[in-house]
């Protein structure tokens, strides 16, 4: 048998071809300096300057550093990270099946030029136009070692999509889903020579490893990730040599019966502190591992939740280009924050684009099942394609808890689809258990709270939405809206009134008519009279269904004729279950009502 040739290596035109491909590629960020660095570096190296290479010349000719420029300043070091990270992200999303690869290895500048092993790419025998020499290729025997590594992971590959495939039922397009804002908890510190302020630091570190990650928008490092730093890791190399965007850090002090904790979390692109606070707590009163369970589960609720810290520190600075978790995440959540038609066809355009992309990505698919179910509660831009949106709704939201079944989006999702087709006891279960997971999760919550109370437990609804608000106080004013329903049953009229006026959800029509209902309740009928009106204009379908879409919601029979009588007191022309009944057809005609 002829053996085969060998391959020579990327020309000159192979690799510029290659660099073009990627600064072209949306995957590859086009802002900062990581185009310039690249540029630089490749064209040094093909111009036979590759030993040259270094971080002083880097810093003089890409950063414009004077000439008096000093190792202190970490620029250089800085960018190569980010500058690594881009084309890692770039290889696994964009540039699977590109012929060439550039990186550009740690420890050094100067990048290298390879085949990708599974490149279709004609072989070669020409001799290449630039000097092979001159470039920092693996010598033979790593090659051989990086074909055996790239087989080996080729077959892994393979291996779990097959897996993936006959689990979910359809091929991964692009199971790889961007990160999303990235956490670093460090060790917390204990002062002084205290051995049990020392084991409560660990043990409160080992609680928070726990805590942080049931909150799937963000990814925090492991266990080993955190044990390899010291308390009094620089966020320099948090970002540096992580790239992890945020950092958590604390300190611990005990003073006879007096624990102390302090923790901040850091954004490690500005060194800026965003977050800090202290807790205080008597160990006399308390045993130490309810003292350390309590204080993780505030700092996580605090940091990650929907609408915590994190969220919005990357609303206020997102990340470019990112079309996994926060490319959709974010504008799901402002979307909740409004409950608008417009911003719904945003957030369901941008969804369904990234579950086409990322079918694996459960939180998605979870929002998605949400935005569907919205297309029928609220008739936001419902399709005319003929589907359910419900049943689409439900669908989606068995996909997520298939894909992640300890998800606290999708368990949240499941449970609202299960209860709008009228499995409430079910919903209920789904709702109870993912609480027992997620406890601390503000948004399952609150909405486990909305679920519990529409199907009539109205006290211990209210008891769960205060929760929830008192959590997370920043939340969305959906569940204050809710919360003022929720007083409205109770008779509670002072409170209905203090927390419809915080949810002032003016693009969102149900607000206007559980506004309405409240206002009636506590006498301010001019109020009532005037969300009434605009409830109307928004949604003048609902009144004239006003009993099946209550029925829809699961609102007891007593409780639904309340809420009507008092939409009439407003001043709608509501029509009670009983003259409903009687104005139905029974012939499937639509019924004809006296004007």
């Amino acid at each position: 048998m002829t053996p085969s040739p060998t391959r020579a290596p990327p020309t000159m035109d192979d690799i510029r071809t290659q660099l073009a491909r990627i600064l072209s590629s949306e995957e590859f960020p086009q802002v900062g300096r990581s185009v310039s660095f690249l540029v630089y570096v490749v064209e040094e190296a093909l111009a036979g300057r590759g030993d040259r290479i270094k971080g002083y010349s880097i810093a003089i000719e890409v950063f414009k550093r004077p000439e008096g420029f000093t190792q202190d300043d970490p620029v250089v070091r800085i960018e190569a990270g980010r500058l690594r990270r881009a084309l890692e992200r770039y290889y696994l999303v964009a540039g699977q099946d590109d012929p060439v690869t550039i990186e550009v290895a740690k420890g050094g500048y100067a990048p290298s030029f390879t085949w990708k092993a599974s490149a279709n790419s004609e072989i070669s025998n020409e001799k290449p136009s630039v000097d092979e020499s001159r470039w920092r290729l693996f010598p033979p025997s790593q090659n051989i070692v990086r074909v055996v590594i790239g087989a080996v992971l080729a077959i892994g590959v393979v291996t779990m999509g097959l897996v993936w495939f006959a689990h979910v039922g359809v091929p991964p397009k692009d199971s790889h889903v961007l990160d999303g804002p990235t956490l670093v908890i460090a060790p917390f510190v204990s002062f002084g020579n205290d051995h049990q302020a020392a084991l409560y630091a660990t043990g409160l570190t080992e609680e928070l490893l726990t805590a942080l990650p049931r909150f799937k928008e963000i990814k925090v490092f492991g266990r080993e990730t955190s044990k390899s730093l010291s308390p009094e890791t620089e966020v320099a190399r948090v970002r540096d040599e992580l790239g992890a965007r945020f950092l958590l850090k604390g300190a611990v002090r005990v003073a006879g019966n007096a624990v102390r904790v302090t923790a901040r979390l850091l954004d490690t692109d500005t060194n800026e502190i965003l977050w800090s606070q202290t807790y205080d707590d008597e160990i006399h009163t308390r045993d130490m591992f309810a003292i350390q369970s309590d204080v993780a589960n505030k700092v996580a609720t605090a940091v990650a939740q929907p609408y915590g810290v994190i969220t919005q520190a990357i609303g206020a600075k997102p990340p470019p280009n990112d079309l996994g978790s926060y490319g959709c995440t974010l504008p799901f959540y402002a979307y909740r924050a409004e409950l608008s038609a417009v911003r719904h066809a945003e957030v369901r355009e941008c969804l369904e684009r990234a579950v086409d992309r990322f079918p694996a990505f459960a939180t998605a698919w979870a929002m998605l099942s949400i935005i569907h179910l919205d297309e029928d509660r609220f008739k936001f831009n419902p399709r005319n394609d003929g589907s359910s949106p419900i049943d689409r709704s439900l669908r989606a939201a068995r996909r997520a808890v298939q894909l992640d079944p300890g998800n606290a989006r999708a368990q949240q999702a499941l449970m609202i689809a299960l209860f709008f087709t009228q499995n409430v006891p079910e919903a209920l279960r789904v709702g109870e258990q993912a609480l027992l997971t997620t406890p601390n999760d503000t948004e399952l919550l609150g909405e486990f709270g909305t679920r519990v109370a529409m199907s009539g437990a109205w006290q211990r609804g209210a008891t769960l939405l205060d929760q929830a608000i008192a959590l997370n106080p920043g939340g969305g004013g959906y569940y204050h809206g809710i919360r003022g329903l929720v007083a409205y049953m109770l008779h509670d009229d002072k409170t209905a009134v203090i927390e419809i006026r915080q949810a002032d959800l003016q693009k969102f029509p149900l607000f206007h008519a559980v506004a309405a209902v409240i206002y009636v309740d506590a006498g301010m009928m001019e109020d009532a009279r005037r969300e009434a009106a605009r409830f109307n204009e928004m949604r003048p379908d609902f009144v004239r269904n006003i009993v099946a879409e209550l029925k829809s919601r699961n609102i007891p029979p007593g409780d639904r004729a309340r809420m009507i009588a008092d939409i009439r007191k407003a001043g709608l022309p509501a029509e009670d279950e009983v003259r409903s009944t009687m104005l139905a057809p029974t012939d499937g005609s639509v019924a004809v009502r006296p004007r």
